[in-house]
């Protein structure tokens, strides 16, 4: 593990967020954990420990300093990315990650276990089936679907003053994003030692659109 130990300092350092030694060995024991259950689970095409660090847990991080207020939903977790290294850094926030995929919400709960994170819940449930007891000051999503379609799915978590975060590869094209009729900005992600292209569609008033 001390290749991924020098890929996340190096990382962390070029996104420059602050971090200690706690919180650098839950990453690892987090890679260590999605590694051993990927064996039966299939959690992530990704087998390789480094990639996993760079295409998870640095990629997971990048859309840290656009989490907004103390109620953040992560919307079809999977393996818990990108909440779960967001809730380590961010121990005062209140983390919901949510998955229709029994096999993926059963590791997360196991790897919240593990790593004793006290301000992450893990629900099993389809995003417009999921009825939280109080809204989110942000929502994040993996786009997996045209942002339209994230828009109406997700409408009813996002708190009025609540931002939606769409975790997306290339930028959307010209006319999906200007069908939005909400503010909205596109933010590019650089993750440390990787071209890959990566964007942050940060959608505002989903709450009071239409």
């Amino acid at each position: 593990m001390e290749t991924c130990r020098k890929i996340l300092q190096q990382g962390l350092q070029i996104l420059e967020i602050s971090y200690d030694e706690s919180q650098l060995e839950a990453l690892l024991k987090f890679i260590k954990l999605i590694e051993k259950w990927n064996k039966t689970y299939n959690l992530t095409a990704v087998r390789n420990r480094e990639e996993m660090a760079r295409l998870h847990i640095l990629d997971s991080l990048t859309v840290l300093p656009f989490v907004r207020g103390d109620r953040v939903a992560d919307i079809g977790t999977g393996a818990g990315l990108p909440g779960i290294p967001l809730a380590i850094f961010s121990p005062y926030v209140q983390f919901a990650l949510i998955d229709s995929n029994s096999k993926k919400t059963r590791f997360v709960q196991q790897a919240i276990l593990e790593l004793k994170l006290s301000n992450v819940t893990v629900l099993h449930s389809r995003v417009e089936s999921f009825q939280p007891d109080a809204q989110f000051s942000t929502v994040i999503t993996r786009a997996f679907a045209n942002l339209q379609d994230i828009m109406r799915l997700t409408k009813h978590l996002i708190a009025p003053s609540g931002v939606l975060l769409a975790m997306k590869g290339q930028s959307p094209d010209t006319e999906e994003i200007e069908s939005l009729a909400v503010p909205y900005s596109i933010i590019q992600l650089n993750i440390p030692k990787l071209k890959t292209e990566r964007c942050l569609i940060r959608i505002e008033g989903v709450a009071n659109h239409g």
